[in-house]
């Protein structure tokens, strides 16, 4: 509620005494001149005589361009998965009690978050003189199969990869904190009710601590759609590799890059809108995870010994007894 007050109030004599509204006049001024600023800004784009307009229009659907919309959104959702799901691994693996399996965590995300993600595309598509070849083959055995590392890592196999797994060294944090913000108690119910540490994780943990990771993974989503204009170093026939491809023919450099900057502001505000349906299905329950289980999840610690109940409820109980 505001603090300022709206309503007459009585005055000396019965009569009322309005209240008048006080002028902000320098909000008025900086919103004026803010105004202006961004006005003169975009005129400059507009009306700008060097900007052919009407190429940017001719190439925001051309073919090579919604190909590369195709496979940027392609790619944004894979790698997105793909750090996901490894993230949720890395998590596990931190958090566990063995050293091995934490220090192979640790390592990981330091290495992928130490690094630039334009240095791993890089390194992904070159595997190649590194490994010539990939060879999965059966220990002692002539059996298995061999493939052509350059066939094998094309520019978006290198992107899914390099963008993927940079990404779950970032997710391992996030999903780490959602595995943490589950009440400990919920965990040491499910193993006093005779379940295992894998069950407890896998049954009781992971589905509470996604309805917390789930929301925030479109702000992860959203940076990818963009973080993916990268892909131009390798070739990987997104949007931004097919807008320079062609702007590289006919050096429409402006109208070009206004046509892929129309595209991302499309897809960001697609994205940014999915992402707050998200937040309105999760919001309850990550309200509800923050305020504390209710009356049935406290009913059940209480009969596994998880919690103590209050000396009034502890009263009652016995009571009853």
């Amino acid at each position: 509620m505001s603090g300022t007050r709206k309503e007459p109030f009585p005055g000396a004599g019965g009569a009322t005494i309005e209240i008048a509204p006080r002028l902000h006049v320098s909000r008025w001024v900086v919103g004026a001149v803010a105004v202006a600023a961004v006005l003169w800004a975009v005129s400059i784009v507009v009306f700008n005589e060097n900007i052919r307009w009407n190429r940017v229009w001719e190439y925001l659907f051309s073919p090579r361009i919604l190909e590369g919309v195709v496979v940027t959104i392609w790619v944004s959702i894979a790698a997105t998965i793909l750090g996901l799901v490894l993230g949720v691994v890395l998590a596990v693996m931190k958090l566990s009690k063995n050293p091995v399996l934490r220090w192979i965590a640790e390592g990981y995300i330091w290495f992928f978050r130490g690094t630039p993600v334009l240095v791993q595309l890089i390194f992904w598509f070159n595997l190649a003189f590194l490994l010539p070849y990939i060879t999965l083959q059966v220990p002692f055995t002539q059996i298995g199969m061999r493939w052509d590392t350059n066939q094998l890592i094309s520019g978006s196999v290198a992107a899914l990869l390099g963008l993927g797994l940079n990404l779950a060294a970032y997710f391992a944090e996030t999903v780490r904190a959602g595995i943490q913000a589950v009440d400990r108690g919920q965990r040491e119910a499910a193993l006093a009710g005779g379940m295992t540490q894998s069950q407890t994780m896998r049954l009781i943990v992971l589905p509470q601590a996604l309805r917390i990771i789930i929301p925030p993974t479109g702000n992860e989503f959203i940076s990818m759609l963009k973080t993916t204009s990268l892909i131009v170093v390798v070739a990987g026939n997104d949007l931004m590799t097919n807008a320079s491809r062609i702007y590289k023919q006919n050096n429409l450099i402006i109208e070009l890059l206004i046509v892929a900057s129309l595209w991302y502001m499309l897809m960001t505000a697609i994205a940014t809108y999915l992402q707050s349906l998200l937040e309105k299905r999760f919001g309850e329950d990550r309200v509800r995870l923050v305020r504390g289980p209710g009356f049935s999840q406290q009913l059940i610690r209480a009969a596994t010994g998880a919690i103590t109940l209050p000396k009034g409820k502890k009263a009652e109980k016995e009571a009853a007894r």
